[in-house]
């Protein structure tokens, strides 16, 4: 387990503060209070005063409708009262879920030598994107702060610090001088610059250091990254954990400096509006081993995308009893890139790969499959399929007499290969990656029952323009995807001389008008394209919207992006609006 340590000359007159930056499985309760318990006696052994954990961490995030089950919350409820006897001489701050009233709250316990010192309720619920919260629970109506010794601060939830009018400006108006930020944020690309932001915003507006808890690990489509951070008083981050992996984050801050001038005429008014808690004890009252900080490179961006696919693949095969996977392999490099981040995150062992040709198939296609699996050292089964194909067109001859060959018989091609791949994943217990990106589920690029079966759709969030700059990332670590799938048009080989372009704009103008259409929900007259026509264009936008059926039917894949297929878009199968 890594932790992240930042060095500091030892006095007496500072906080020590820590980041247990956990991956928590969401209903494993008493997984996580073990993990929990770990990292507080880490905390408690290096001479921590105030450790944080993630939003919800004892039942892991986000829970959705587990949260209607009674005995869960019965569970997780019990689960915080032993956490709680675990603790000694140390605060710690721990998300649950509370019940109070015959009402739930996504909550924050803050603890101390074995009693529940206070309970933080959230104050403002999230209810977009990936977020449902006001299905589930109630709105916190008035803010905490807590005195430690000489220290005063404050404790957030997540969306609370995301907004101006939220429980930060009186927390900082009643005298905490920090606050307590603990997260459950799940990645897209570029997430930490905005989070950093919105912390750098509440700072100004109420002169206060902020440390940023946040959550690490894989759970269903989301990501959680990381990257907790701890911000001074000048919007400055001064320590930061690491990405995409667990850790503790620990730092010391001199309690001079979380001292506030607070005029006692606007402090009382506060004070009618926040709960002041005494904790009991002081800050800094023992000797503290000294503490060393490695240094900590932000990730580049395709880089973060990257690790942020590795993690969420390696933690739902994992979290989800997995240990094999499979991958069909058709010498393309959506299947190659899938192949490599299967082999980085579960290890070479654990992946399988099956070339199914046919007639259609190319040698060059074989020879670049051969490679790949070479480089990546991982099994190759070789399976052919002319001779099922044979026997579904002969199946159907009578029905299908008089018809000319189409898109049907390209689709049984896929279909076979999909059966193939379910069978052995029934007959071995292995997961079934799917090979498909963002830019063909939009568009309905892909067969059901065929390409699209399977258990987990990796690279589903993201682009075909991204996964040819994750390939050459890739490649600059160490060289496993073969040359010449970088360069050869991309096609499905489903019928002589097929390519892409056949049916799909190039996708470097592609990717950019699905941007605009999906993620930024610009209509027909909002998007311009200087390569595409506006008939073309209004032909790739009907395409993304016929083919939500489709989506529907999808496997869940990792979100990447700000705007995923699933909880991000949710637009109705049957639907005859189609703009202007």
């Amino acid at each position: 387990m890594p932790f992240l340590f930042l060095w500091v000359v030892n006095s007496m007159d500072e906080l020590r503060i820590a980041v247990g930056q956990v991956n928590c499985i969401v209903g494993n309760i008493k997984g996580n209070c073990a993990r929990i318990i770990e990292y507080i006696e880490k905390a408690g052994s290096l001479g921590v005063d105030i450790v944080t954990f993630p939003e919800l961490a004892i039942t892991g995030y986000p829970p959705e409708d587990l949260l209607l089950k009674g005995s869960f919350i019965d569970e997780n409820l019990r689960a915080l009262g032993e956490l709680a006897e675990a603790v000694s001489n140390i605060v710690v701050v721990v998300g649950f879920v509370n019940r109070q009233g015959g009402h739930l709250y996504n909550a924050a316990a803050v603890i101390y030598k074995g009693k529940i010192k206070g309970i933080y309720h959230k104050a403002l619920l999230p209810n977009y994107g990936v977020f449902d919260e006001k299905r589930y629970f109630e709105q916190g109506s008035k803010p905490l702060v807590f005195r430690y010794g000489d220290v005063i601060f404050g404790v957030s939830i997540c969306e609370d610090i995301w907004h101006r009018e939220g429980p930060a400006g009186i927390m900082a108006r009643t005298g905490a001088a920090l606050i307590f930020n603990i997260n459950a944020s799940p990645y897209h690309t570029g997430k930490i610059h905005t989070r950093a932001e919105i912390a750098k915003n509440r700072i100004e507006e109420n002169n206060v250091f902020i440390s940023y808890a946040n959550m690490v690990g894989g759970q269903d489509e989301l990501v959680f990254d990381g990257q907790s951070f701890v911000m001074d008083k000048k919007g400055r981050i001064i320590a930061q954990a690491d990405a995409f992996r667990e850790d503790m984050l620990v730092l010391d801050i001199p309690i001079r400096e979380l001292g506030k001038k607070t005029k006692g005429s606007q402090k009382a008014h506060a004070g009618k509006l926040a709960r002041v808690v005494a904790i009991g004890g002081r800050a800094s009252p023992r000797k503290k081993p000294p503490l060393s900080l490695p240094g900590r490179k932000p990730l580049e961006p395709v880089a973060e995308v990257y690790e942020a696919l590795k993690l969420g693949l390696h933690d739902y095969v994992a979290k989800n009893g997995f240990q094999k996977t499979v991958i069909g392999l058709s010498g393309g490099i959506d299947s190659s890139i899938v192949a490599a981040l299967a082999v980085d995150s579960l290890g070479r062992d654990n992946v399988i790969g099956v070339f199914m040709p046919f007639r259609y198939t190319s040698e060059e296609s074989g020879a670049d499959t051969r490679e790949l699996v070479k480089n990546l050292g991982i099994r190759l089964f070789t399976i052919p399929i002319h001779d099922v194909y044979q026997a579904y067109i002969s199946t159907l001859r009578s029905v299908f007499s008089g018809l000319q060959e189409d898109i049907t018989e390209e689709n049984i091609q896929a279909r076979i290969r999909g059966n193939i791949l379910m069978a052995l994943s029934n007959k071995f217990g292995w997961l079934v990656l799917t090979t498909g990106n963002k830019s063909e589920m939009s568009v309905g690029y892909a067969t059901l029952y065929g390409d699209m079966a399977g258990g987990f759709a990796v690279i589903k969030d993201v682009p075909k323009t991204l996964v040819y700059r994750l390939s050459r990332y890739r490649n600059s670590l160490n060289y496993v995807i073969p040359d010449r799938v970088l360069t050869k048009e991309p096609t499905a080989e489903l019928r002589p001389n097929q390519k892409d372009r056949d049916t799909l704009p190039p996708y470097e103008h592609l990717d950019p008008l699905l941007k605009d259409y999906i993620e930024e929900d610009r209509d027909l007259n909002a998007i311009s394209s200087r390569a595409l026509s506006r008939e073309a264009v209004g032909k790739v936008l009907r395409m993304v919207e016929v083919s939500e059926y489709k989506r529907r039917q999808s496997p869940p894949g990792i979100k990447i992006t700000p705007k995923a297929f699933g909880k991000d878009r949710r637009m109705p199968i049957t639907n005859q609006y189609r703009g202007k």
